[in-house]
């Protein structure tokens, strides 16, 4: 009995031993597997938005790179910040992803002091996608044909002035052109830029300032008629739409982005395959043609460049919102 006691003794401390190293093997041997199961990619507004249709364009690519399918799951909401929060909380081994756009990581952390969430230190910065101005849109048969005349058209009629938006990143460049025009507007919430855009299109709304990736092919099929895009630089897919300096409005010069991100607690290296991969879709050349066709600007930029712009859109953003005097409840 004593002898049966003292084997189990001596070999306790090995089980364990060995139990150590399983356990230290097991995780490594899931990273370098990776991936070996479909990968959720969250989009956080409706289907058919342009944060949507980028997500689609690049996860179809990255899902050849990997070998593995990359599903797209929209989970619309508080401007993409539930869809944000719920990627925060998820475990990090690589297979739930957020693609997201400026609107809920700087901006949201440059106008709610109390978000559940950090745009770098909740998530890994995995790639920047693109970048791109956005976009004024009225009906064909609104009867202005420039920025100053739609202002105009919006005073004559501001029972009518109505706009829609699904998130910060449209109600500040309206907000600040309406500051520097004298118009008004009405903002009515909505849950995608595709349904933004239908909401013009049907007349339920006069006016709408958003993304390209929609945007451009219902201007081009003429459902809907582009009076500027902010910034200062004409898009080359709509040459003969003026940028807001041009059209006389200087100050409404916002552009946004789009990227891709990972819970903060995803181990290196699938950080870096992922990281790789994205870089690679981003730059195929189908994939760059269809995002420049969009308007946006496929990014050069590395994933430490970008957790940069994302930190330093939080600092522009709070000065744009103290400048245009804009206030958001969370």
């Amino acid at each position: 009995m004593k002898l049966v006691q003292s084997v189990r003794c001596a070999l306790l401390p090995a089980l364990a031993l060995l139990f150590m190293a399983a356990a230290a093997v097991a995780p490594a041997r899931a990273q370098s597997d990776y991936p070996n199961r479909p990968i959720h990619l969250i989009v956080g507004f409706g289907a058919g938005g342009g944060t949507d249709i980028l997500a689609r364009l690049v996860g179809a690519k990255l899902s050849e790179i990997l070998g593995q399918s990359v599903v797209v799951e929209n989970r619309p909401g508080a401007a993409a910040r539930l869809a944000a929060e719920y990627v925060a909380n998820q475990p990090g081994d690589g297979y739930t992803l957020l693609a997201s756009p400026i609107g809920a990581m700087s901006i949201a952390a440059a106008i709610y002091p109390d978000l559940k969430y950090n745009p770098t230190k909740s998530f890994v910065p995995l790639a920047l996608v693109g970048q791109f101005p956005l976009i004024l849109a009225v009906r064909p048969d609104n009867p202005a044909n420039t920025v100053k005349e739609l202002a105009e058209f919006a005073k004559q009629h501001p029972d009518k002035a109505n706009y829609p938006s699904t998130s910060p990143a449209f109600i500040i460049p309206m907000e600040e052109l309406k500051l520097a025009s004298g118009m008004p507007g009405v903002m009515i919430p909505y849950k995608s830029s595709a349904e933004m855009i239908l909401s013009v299109i049907e007349g339920q709304t006069m006016m709408t300032i958003v993304d390209p990736p929609p945007t451009v092919p219902q201007v081009k099929g003429g459902k809907l008629k582009a009076l500027a895009v902010t910034g200062n630089v004409r898009l080359a897919e709509l040459p003969d739409v003026p940028s807001m300096t041009e059209a006389g409005y200087p100050s409404v010069d916002v552009y946004l982005w789009s990227g891709m991100f990972a819970p903060i607690a995803t181990p290196p290296a699938i950080v870096a395959k992922l990281e790789k991969a994205l870089a690679e879709a981003i730059h195929d050349p189908d994939v760059s043609a269809k995002l420049r066709a969009l308007a946006v600007e496929p990014s050069n930029a590395t994933p430490e460049q970008f957790k940069h712009i994302i930190e330093s859109d939080i600092v522009k953003f709070r000065d744009v919102v103290k400048a245009a005097n804009v206030k958001f409840e969370d």
